[in-house]
């Protein structure tokens, strides 16, 4: 059987999202109001007819600002969120850092948190117990292992849920943002461990606000705003596009504020004559 073009295809996709116009404080006064049908909302589309197409063993990155989509689309191929337009197709196994702590349960212990995690990303008990010692030699929790992870920080979930996502090699991995917490150390040993997943065949998708950290782990990438794709292909054209956006962006808000403040301070001037004049 011939292997697929692609790895992950998202074709026409479009996220509704329902947000509510009004502030309820307590579920009481939401129940009431749903079932007297007074709830109102408001359509907010989180993404909007995107297509993505990405082949297998390519590294693309998804940039935008914040609020652009780009956890959202993530979101829609690991199959957290249905889409509500459009059809997504993913052709191998998955493994996702979306959000800081997902998949770990606070209450349990490092220890009990490795064999859940492992069990819901279908493996037995024996291949966990394998490379038990691999995943916490990696992680570096050894001393807090049957520490509950509620008393965690946010370094130490991250470390434990990379450890746990990359104990074997899926053929897919998602990681956003969640290597921005934690020491530098650790993030350049994550980030080794990553090139080392791409060069055998992993594919990778991956969200950072640091154009110099997706420069060296991409080749591809798609620039999101308001949800829509504003531009996508080769990674150096599309960081260095959207850089220049940005910057232009900030400059014409810098000249735009400079602009107020001379405004505000000449009517602060005329005020101050004109009551010195009343005062003479």
């Amino acid at each position: 059987m011939e292997a697929p073009e692609y790895i992950i295809e998202v074709n026409n996709v479009t996220v509704r999202y329902n947000k509510a116009t009004e502030k309820i404080d307590n579920l009481k006064e939401y129940f009431v109001k749903l079932i007297k049908h007074e709830l109102m909302f408001q359509e907010f589309l989180g993404l909007q007819d995107v297509t993505l197409k990405v082949k297998k063993g390519e590294a693309w990155a998804i940039i935008g600002t914040n609020g652009s989509g780009k956890s959202t689309l993530l979101k829609v191929i690991s199959r957290i969120l249905k889409p509500y337009k459009g059809s997504v197709t993913v052709n191998g196994s998955m493994a996702s850092l979306i959000e800081l702590g997902a998949g770990i349960d606070p209450r349990l212990t490092a220890r009990e948190n490795i064999y859940m995690n492992g069990c819901l990303l279908g493996y037995s008990k024996k291949f966990i117990e394998e490379r038990f010692d691999e995943i916490v030699e990696f992680s570096e929790l050894e001393e807090f292992l049957d520490s509950p992870v509620k008393n965690f920080s946010s370094g130490m979930k991250s470390r434990l849920g990379f450890s746990v996502a990359t104990m074997v090699k899926p053929d897919i991995l998602i990681v956003d943002e969640v290597l921005s917490v934690g020491d530098v150390l650790f993030r350049k040993k994550c980030m080794n461990k990553m090139n080392e997943m791409l060069s055998s065949g992993t594919t990778l998708l991956f969200v950072s606000h640091n154009m110099a950290t997706v420069k060296s782990m991409c080749n591809k990438a798609v620039w999101l705003n308001k949800g829509k794709v504003v531009m996508q292909g080769d990674i150096n054209e599309v960081c260095d596009e959207y850089t220049n956006t940005i910057s232009e962006k900030k400059r014409l808000e810098k000249e735009a504020k400079l602009k107020k403040e001379r405004a505000l301070d000449e009517q602060a001037k005329k005020l101050a004559a004109n009551k010195k004049k009343k005062g003479a």
